[in-house]
């Protein structure tokens, strides 16, 4: 017996944030805390949103000291913001990293700390029982899908690893997918977040799990990104491209609850020990991931899955003589520089980090089975 679910309700188009404020106004959500981070707050994204609230009745309290890679101690502070102006619900404002400490701090805002308990390698999805504030997520990057995720990705103190905290009331309440709000994202930023997309949406894709539902998800996402990614890139100001690349997100992350592979596992920690960006490091180590799967694909599934992909790439004029070489032509085409050596990740640190990425269990669910030495051999082959 199998169950699929697919509870998220999802507002996209221009006139999102007023829809959203809306549903807020009838559930009588009426003090939100907005957590984003300092650059949205720079660009005016903050201001906006809460002018909008407040055109709506909202009396709204922000938080923008979220980091890039998120730390427990942004939770921590979050938390206190929440508590300390008696807010009622949480809006995510940015890109995943804004809603990894938005859905900690619905935990934080029902459940004692510290934190760390609720890790999921710790068996802590056991302890989050509560009933939580809700959460409305709108991203300003259309990459990580976080609006419609179940997880947060934390850099605990006492490990100092992204760590994983999961469980399924965690998910949005509402996801937001206004394609305005995408338009200021600078081109390097565009590329790496799809790519981003991207990979959730192929490695979902090969995950062993039968999953029939997210399988035509992903392909519909790999689809979107393979079509729209290189649009968004060329002219930032394309709202058709933006608003695809919003939903190719937001699906990507859908088709990942099937399960993920060994570019997450190898990309974690270049963004835990260096602050490399994850949409970047998934795209620095994708080609050869996808190289090393491409070797040892025995199955006439997972050899069906590989050309099921490859086609969407021959429709795009990418098509190169592995599915890796055309991944590695979109890559050229949207401007990502690659390389290991070029985000200064020197060769000497590539045993520690093949440790690192083979005890981070994403890799479980690789369509091909990979030892530490595999991982290695990955890196090595990107530097």
């Amino acid at each position: 017996m199998y169950q699929f679910s697919f509870p998220t309700r999802m507002i996209l188009g221009e006139g999102a944030l007023d829809e959203m404020s809306d549903a807020m106004e009838r559930q009588g959500h009426r003090r939100p805390l907005v957590v984003s981070d300092p650059t949205l707050q720079d660009l005016g994204l903050v201001a906006r949103l809460t002018a909008t609230l407040e055109s709506h009745g909202l009396q709204s309290n922000t938080f923008t000291e979220v980091h890039p890679n998120p730390l427990q101690e942004d939770c921590e502070k979050g938390i206190q913001c929440f508590a300390d102006n008696g807010c009622d619900s949480l809006i995510a404002l940015g890109g995943g990293s804004a809603m990894d400490v938005a859905k900690t701090l619905r935990i934080l805002a029902s459940h004692p700390g510290p934190l760390a308990q609720y890790e999921e390698a710790r068996g802590g999805d056991r302890l989050i029982v509560n009933p939580m504030p809700p959460l409305y997520a709108i991203p300003t990057t259309a990459g990580t899908g976080s609006e419609v995720g179940r997880a947060a990705v934390v850099i605990l103190r006492e490990t100092s690893r992204k760590s994983i905290i999961f469980h399924p009331d965690l998910m949005p309440t509402i996801a937001v997918l206004q394609p305005s709000l995408t338009l200021g994202l600078p081109v390097a930023l565009t590329a790496a977040t799809g790519i981003d997309a991207l990979t959730h949406a192929m490695e979902a894709y090969f995950a062993p799990d039968f999953h029939p539902i997210c399988d035509g998800i992903a392909l519909q996402a790999m689809q979107l990104v393979v079509e729209y990614l290189p649009r968004a890139c060329a002219d930032g100001s394309d709202l058709d491209a933006r608003e695809k690349m919003l939903l190719a997100a937001s699906m990507g992350a859908i088709a990942f609850q099937k399960g993920l592979g060994m570019v997450h596992s190898l990309a974690h920690p270049l963004s835990a020990e260096y602050g490399t960006h994850h949409g970047l490091a998934n795209a620095l180590l994708l080609p050869d991931s996808l190289a090393l799967i491409e070797q040892r694909v025995r199955h006439a599934d997972q050899k069906q899955r590989i050309r099921d992909t490859q086609r969407i790439f021959r429709k795009a004029d990418l098509a190169a003589e592995s599915l890796a070489g055309s991944v590695r032509l979109l890559i050229d085409n949207i401007g990502i520089q690659m390389g290991l050596e070029a985000q200064s990740i020197p060769a000497r640190d590539l045993p520690r980090l093949a440790e690192l990425a083979f005890a981070d269990g994403i890799h479980r669910t690789n369509m091909v089975p990979v030892t530490r030495d595999d991982l290695l051999r990955v890196y090595q082959n990107a530097l």
